[in-house]
């Protein structure tokens, strides 16, 4: 599993404060018998009536290498992954 971005904790209480309910720490995709991990999954809570069944994953990135531009090529490459 890897490692936890430096403000992992911090979005987790944003997204709680916000409304959401933390399902996943991390959500593990499994695809090819390989494991992917998004950061965080959440679901929309709802009281005293039903919407919609909102879910969210989040990927958090921090960008605190010495090279931004390496930061950015990694972070798009877990995304187009």
């Amino acid at each position: 599993m890897p490692s936890r971005d430096r403000y992992h904790e911090i979005l987790i209480k944003i997204l709680i404060k916000e409304g959401w309910l933390i399902t996943h720490d991390p959500l593990v995709l499994s695809y090819g018998g390989r494991d992917l991990y998004v950061d965080i999954a959440a679901e929309r809570l709802i009281i005293a009536a039903e919407r919609y069944n909102e879910k969210i994953a989040v990927e958090l990135k921090s960008f605190l290498n010495s090279s931004p531009v390496r930061d950015l090529e990694l972070a798009i490459g877990q995304y187009n992954i």
